[in-house]
């Protein structure tokens, strides 16, 4: 189970995050283009802690990407129905297909973390997950699929911090839940749940790679590195779209119609 870690010990600026960043996306964009040249299937696990940093690396991976290419799973709490299926089953629907990029912000693994914490599932059903899960993952990767896990970790001190962040600020006042609340005081049981799933998941066909979180924008660029360095030669000759002159002025958008549109306010 390898560790990848920030070489940066404070916390890293914004600027000097963003000029770090760019030409990240850029070899993202390239990697892009290599699965829909070569039809190659891309899936990313994004797990830890609440307040790690799942949704925050996400974005940074897919905000330059074309969003019909790049998908973002994150399922809520399954239906009666769901309930009653095959635990993997309902992730089935979201995999990728050629020249897709799947990034699931938490995945089949609440089973082991979540779940088995809060009472959700019983003792039997995490020890049948833990036995299938690893069999699950060499069915997916031996089809082909390039599978990534990661775990964010992050120390209790900075969790504090930010769940209080997020009870001050009203735009980030949804990620609070009563779940939340709840594993606060199950910090200890969090951990010891992780290292059994760890233990028992963590395989040569689908590895775990755990990445220092404690400093968001420096585990994003330390995460996406990573990924990037651990795909095969992916520079595809990028076709450039030549606009041939448009032979006459250009026109204004006319509205034939009582409808206007709204003018800008600044």
């Amino acid at each position: 189970m390898s560790k990848s870690k920030s070489n940066k010990s404070d916390t890293l600026g914004k600027k000097d995050y963003y000029d770090k960043l760019e030409p990240l996306q850029l070899e993202l964009n390239d990697l892009a283009r290599w699965l829909v040249h070569t039809g190659k299937r891309l899936m990313v696990v994004l797990e830890g802690r609440d307040t790690a940093g799942k949704s925050g690396v996400i974005s940074a991976i897919s905000d330059t990407l074309n969003p019909r290419q790049c998908h973002t799973v994150a399922l809520g709490k399954p239906s009666e129905r769901e309930q009653t299926q095959w635990y993997f089953q309902r992730y089935m629907p979201y995999l990728p297909a050629a020249g897709e990029m799947v990034l699931f912000d938490r995945s089949w693994y609440n089973r082991a973390g979540v779940e088995r914490v809060m009472g959700f599932c019983t003792e039997q059903q995490t020890k049948d997950f833990l036995k299938q899960a690893p069999v699950f993952e060499q069915m997916l990767v031996d089809d082909g699929i390039l599978l990534f896990k990661y775990w964010l970790t992050v120390d209790q001190a900075q969790q504090e911090a930010r769940f209080a962040e997020r009870l001050t600020d009203p735009l980030k006042r949804w990620k609070l839940s009563p779940i939340d609340v709840k594993a606060r005081e199950k910090y200890a049981d969090y951990g010891q749940a992780r290292e059994v799933m760890l233990r028992a998941t963590h395989s040569k066909a689908a590895p775990w790679t755990l990445v220092d979180f404690n400093d968001q924008r420096a585990g994003r660029l330390t995460l996406i590195r990573h990924l990037l360095d651990h795909i095969p030669d992916r520079k595809v000759t990028e076709t450039l779209v030549e606009f041939p002159p448009l032979g006459h002025e250009p026109m204004r958008e006319e509205f034939g119609t009582a409808l206007k549109p709204l003018k800008t306010k600044v």
